[in-house]
């Protein structure tokens, strides 16, 4: 009798609370949900069912989805800054060749993480005040800027037209990288001669315009 009273009492283990590593768990689950469902099939329920947690957990370090949201924009800031700055830093040519570097790199990350380069510019879905996502972001911008400062012109320009070379610079690999995610440079593509693909078609394109000349 007691044995049955005692398997009458027993009850399923609740799922576990805790996570050794949590924080970079959730990350990656919600890396991975981005990638392959896109945003709209990220959500805590999800990444913690993903984790093997409870749906509560990941509340204790990024509050509620927008917090998740931004910590991984976050996250995707440094790995962009990282791939920028060292594709400029393997060039060993002049300075439009580190240039050029760049920009292919700007292209490459976009095409190898396409769900997180759009979430980095989705102000609507990020909690643009994090501090988290403001110090990535402006770290990003300070290798950039260091990464630049060695190919800038010998003769120094006025402001107005070096913010507007960086920003022309900035337009036109950023635009490419969004045509091509959007499908809309598909047709493009199927037209080139040969083996031409994406990348031979941005090096034309940075070739031809030349904004940093």
């Amino acid at each position: 009798m007691q044995k049955s009273a005692s398997r009458a009492k027993a009850k399923p283990s609740p799922k576990p609370y805790h996570h050794g590593d949590l924080k970079p768990a959730v990350l990656a689950a919600a890396e991975k949900i981005l990638e392959t469902e896109g945003v709209d099939a990220l959500t805590l329920r999800a990444v913690a069912r993903m984790v093997g947690v409870s749906h509560t957990a990941p509340k204790n370090h990024f509050g509620d989805l927008e917090g998740l949201l931004s910590e991984l924009a976050a996250v995707g800031y440094r790995r962009f800054g990282a791939a920028l700055s060292g594709a400029m830093e393997r060039e060993s040519g002049g300075p439009r060749q580190r240039l050029k570097a760049m920009g292919l790199a700007y292209v490459a990350f976009a095409r190898k993480h396409p769900g997180l380069f759009v979430l980095m510019y989705r102000s609507d879905r990020l909690d643009v005040n994090s501090p988290s996502l403001r110090d990535a972001i402006e770290d990003t911008r300070q290798s950039l800027k260091i990464a630049t400062t060695s190919v800038a012109p010998a003769v120094p320009l006025p402001p107005l037209q070096l913010a507007a070379r960086a920003t022309a610079s900035w337009a036109l690999v950023h635009g490419f990288a969004m045509l091509l995610l959007d499908g809309r440079l598909r047709h493009t593509l199927a037209s080139l001669p040969g083996e031409a693909d994406a990348n031979t078609l941005l090096e034309a394109v940075l070739d031809v315009t030349r904004v940093n000349d």
